[in-house]
């Protein structure tokens, strides 16, 4: 490994809300300049994104598990989110948007979601996520879509609190051995602004992507819009428009090789990070319902647009 290739920042794979303590701990490690925290928005080609060759997936296919069992959840939270994430994945105007950063055409795809039996503590880690995604793949949720093209959404109910930190307090991963955490737990859970993250795991020689996030509302999570739900499938909309664009970003923070990098600002992070830093106090920005190419509205989180210089809102969209 060159030394160029390695990273001396700590790339972000998580979803943070604008002035939070958690996105504070989180841009001093990534070395975010404080200048891409303000308000407002301004043609700012210096935030584009870049290159990096990393993996990208072109062809995605996501599914949602629903954790904590049935009694955790409303049905029609579960209808709601389910039918909006795959309104939003599918919609030509937002896909167009993300197709900027590919050579080919993309597509996503929704596989039959599921309800995941077993009852949560009230913080759920990073150790936990990464032996539930083991679980959840062994259990076939993906079908017969290939494992590297694919992303295991996992789904917290209301009141369980994500932390971007293992259970035991330690910084290293077990399959590793490498160092992964960077902030205190208590600024990186998501009572301080953590709404999710993405990430992969590797099992039985495969790669696992996966994205977990909570069920924001109250003081847990990213608060954006009137029904808790909508919270739910815009942080999730952000973290699978990361995972496609950079899939193996959780490799660079264990290992420091930005050779597995893929789509990423140094100046502010993945697609989806950027327009929540210069949202400031003002969510509305960029947590919209847009309109969709078929008709209706679904909520979303702006992503960023190289070709506009900032958070594009896709034609039609609501304001």
């Amino acid at each position: 490994m060159n030394s160029d290739d390695i990273v001396d920042f700590r790339p972000l794979n998580v979803t943070l809300g604008p002035q939070s303590k958690a996105l504070a701990a989180y841009a001093e490690s990534a070395g975010i300049e404080a200048e891409t925290l303000a308000t407002g928005f301004q043609a700012r080609p210096d935030l584009d994104l870049e290159d990096h060759h990393g993996r990208t997936i072109t062809d995605l296919a996501f599914v949602n598990c629903y954790l904590g069992g049935g009694s955790a959840w409303d049905e029609g939270d579960r209808t709601n989110i389910d039918r909006a994430l795959e309104d939003v994945m599918t919609d030509d105007g937002l896909q167009e948007i993300i197709a900027q950063y590919y050579t080919a055409p993309i597509s996503s795809r929704s596989l039959p979601s599921t309800v995941v039996d077993g009852q949560l503590k009230e913080r759920f880690f990073k150790d936990d996520a990464e032996r539930m995604v083991v679980q959840l793949a062994s259990d076939g949720v993906l079908g017969a879509a290939e494992p590297g093209n694919a992303v295991i959404n996992m789904i917290l109910p209301r009141g369980v609190v994500l932390v971007d930190g293992n259970s035991d307090g330690s910084e290293e991963s077990d399959e590793m051995h490498a160092r992964i955490v960077l902030v205190d737990d208590e600024q990186g859970d998501s009572t301080q602004g953590l709404g999710g993250y993405h990430g992969s795991v590797h099992h039985g020689g495969q790669t696992l992507y996966y994205a977990v996030g909570v069920f924001s509302e109250g003081d847990n999570g990213i608060v954006a819009f009137d029904e808790p739900w909508k919270n739910v499938v815009a942080t999730f909309y952000h973290e699978l428009c990361e995972a496609r664009t950079d899939p193996d970003v959780e490799d660079v923070i264990r290992t420091g090789d930005m050779s597995t990098l893929g789509w990423y600002a140094q100046r502010g992070g993945e697609i989806g990070d950027i327009p929540m830093a210069l949202a400031g106090a003002d969510l509305s920005l960029v947590m919209q319902e847009v309109g969709l190419a078929n008709g209706g509205t679904a909520p979303v989180q702006l992503q960023w647009s190289n070709a506009v210089h900032g958070p594009e809102t896709p034609v039609g969209a609501a304001t």
